[in-house]
């Protein structure tokens, strides 16, 4: 559908450099794929197929209904008419929503023209919206109405049939697609409207891996019924699935607990670190097990955190792991 060559900031390939050697006690925490259902229901993600028609709002109640809980949150609000992706927080996992501004989207729409365009202009005119926009977010919106900065990663017009243009679009999170639907109608000359709108993925969460509402409620009452059927734990993944697209800092276990606490990060902590990472970019701080510890702006970029021997590389955005999971060896020194 769309070409190699459209990818967006999710796809792209970090290396894993070992800065020290070291090992996990098996005695404290635990692998992500290691949880179990209940552990996951109140600390999991879900990638939803949002159907038509309810706001993303109702399908959070939904979500807390089937599961019995207070807390479910999505990622990037859909609006009720249109479908597709939409990530959804349980428990604990709510508190990593904010990462999600990070990953760029991907959605499929069916753009209605109101005159007749030669294809060839309609191909033209697409193509320049790719970069950077400027855009006013329409009057019903949940922001300030000022114009702002968007980038637009890809723009691939799938099929003309008439005055209907299916097309694909890889965008900056925040990215309104009606509004440029409606702008590129007007740089046509014959004014446009979005018909319809599908969100085909949010970094790496894919359209073909979303699951229903109604197969993750059957899920959920089988396991209900039988805790040895798991198929729920097809549909409920570690919250890490979350920090697929951000750059990986690994540390000690004797540092986990220090963040935990609210430490920041220094350089004698950390085990491994991504290719890549510059100064004040986001990245997770994992355990050497893969559980997500933290989320942390980066001080330093990853030459200096793998050729450096002391001070802080990192400083605390949000805590994720709680308190005492791993023990305060940090305290006695």
């Amino acid at each position: 559908m769309k070409d190699k060559a459209n990818l967006l900031p999710s796809d792209k390939k970090r290396n894993r450099i070992a800065k020290v050697s070291a090992k996990t006690n098996p005695n404290y925490g635990k692998s992500p794929d290691e949880r179990s259902v209940k552990e996951l229901l109140c600390n999991g993600v879900i990638n939803l197929d949002k159907p038509c028609g309810p706001t993303s709002h109702q399908v959070d109640a939904w979500v807390k209904d089937i599961f019995g809980m207070d807390r479910a949150g999505h990622g990037g609000t859909l609006d009720p008419n249109a479908t597709g992706v939409l990530p959804v927080g349980v428990g604990d996992a709510t508190k990593a929503m904010q990462v999600l501004l990070l990953a760029g989207k991907e959605y499929v729409g069916l753009m209605k023209l109101h005159k007749d365009v030669d294809k060839d202009k309609i191909n033209s005119v697409c193509k320049s919206f790719i970069g950077e926009i400027s855009q006013m977010p329409p009057i019903r919106s949940a922001v300030k109405r000022v114009r702002r900065k968007r980038q637009i990663y890809y723009l691939d017009v799938i099929d003309i049939d008439s005055r209907n243009v299916l097309f694909c679009v890889g965008c900056e999170s925040g990215t309104y697609v009606r509004t440029l639907v409606v702008d590129i109608g007007k740089k046509l000359g014959c004014g446009a409207h979005l018909a319809e709108l599908r969100r085909t993925r949010v970094g790496h969460l894919k359209e073909e891996d979303s699951v229903l509402l109604q197969d993750l409620k059957d899920a959920f009452v089988f396991w209900k019924e039988d805790e040895s059927d798991e198929r729920i734990k097809s549909m409920v993944f570690p919250m890490e699935r979350f920090f697929d697209h951000l750059p990986k800092i690994v540390i000690r276990d004797s540092a986990v607990d220090a963040l935990c606490h609210g430490a920041s990060l220094a350089i004698p902590g950390v085990v491994e670190v991504d290719s890549d990472i510059k100064k004040d970019d986001m990245a997770v701080v994992l355990t050497l097990k893969g559980e997500g510890v933290a989320l942390v702006k980066s001080l330093m970029s990853t030459e200096d955190m793998v050729q450096k021997d002391s001070g802080v590389c990192a400083e605390l955005e949000r805590v994720l792991m709680n308190k005492g999971t791993y023990p305060s060896i940090w305290k006695k020194s």
